[in-house]
C-alpha cells in the first residue's frame, strides 16, 4: 500500500510540474453585426513595424498575481468595455491582450495597430494558469479624418 500511495503522489507531482500548454495566433476582425455606420473616412499613414508583450498569472482561476496595469482601450475579447465588471481575472487573455496593445501603441507612439497578429501561449497547471501575449503589426499614424 506504500509504494502504490509513493506512486500516486509522484505521478500527481509530474502532473502538476508539467502542467498543459497551448498556443495560439489569432488575427482578430472587428464584428460586423449592430455596427454604427458613418461617413467618416480615415487617412492612416503606415509605418515600421511595432510590437509589445504582456504576461499575467492566475491563481485559482480567480487570483490575478501580477501583470499590467495599464490596457489599451478597446482592445476587448471578453466582456463588453464599459459594462461595470471587471473580467479580467477570469478572461486573462483578454486583458493581457490589451495590455500588449498598449504596450505597442505607448511605446511606438502609434495611434493604432495596423494588422494586429496576437501571439497567445497559456500554460495551465490545474491551480495556477501563465498567460503571455505578444502582438505585433505595424505604426500606424492618423493624418486626418474627413
Amino acid at each position: 500500500m506504500k509504494k502504490f500511495l509513493a506512486t500516486a503522489g509522484l505521478v500527481t507531482v509530474i502532473a502538476a510540474v508539467t502542467g498543459c500548454s497551448s498556443y495560439n495566433v489569432s488575427q482578430p476582425i472587428a464584428p460586423v453585426a449592430g455596427a454604427v455606420k458613418t461617413n467618416l473616412k480615415a487617412d492612416v499613414a503606415v509605418g515600421e513595424a511595432i510590437s509589445g508583450q504582456s504576461s499575467v498569472n492566475i491563481l485559482f482561476g480567480v487570483i490575478k498575481i501580477g501583470g499590467d496595469n495599464q490596457f489599451a482601450d478597446g482592445v476587448t475579447y471578453g466582456a463588453e468595455s464599459g459594462s461595470g465588471i471587471n473580467l479580467a481575472a477570469f478572461d486573462p487573455v483578454s486583458s493581457a491582450k490589451a495590455a500588449a496593445a498598449f504596450k505597442a501603441v505607448k511605446g511606438s507612439g502609434a495611434d493604432l495597430i495596423v494588422a494586429p497578429r496576437y501571439e497567445v501561449s497559456v500554460n495551465d497547471y490545474l491551480v495556477f494558469k501563465q498567460v503571455s501575449v505578444k502582438v505585433t503589426g505595424n505604426k500606424g499614424t492618423i493624418q486626418s479624418i474627413r
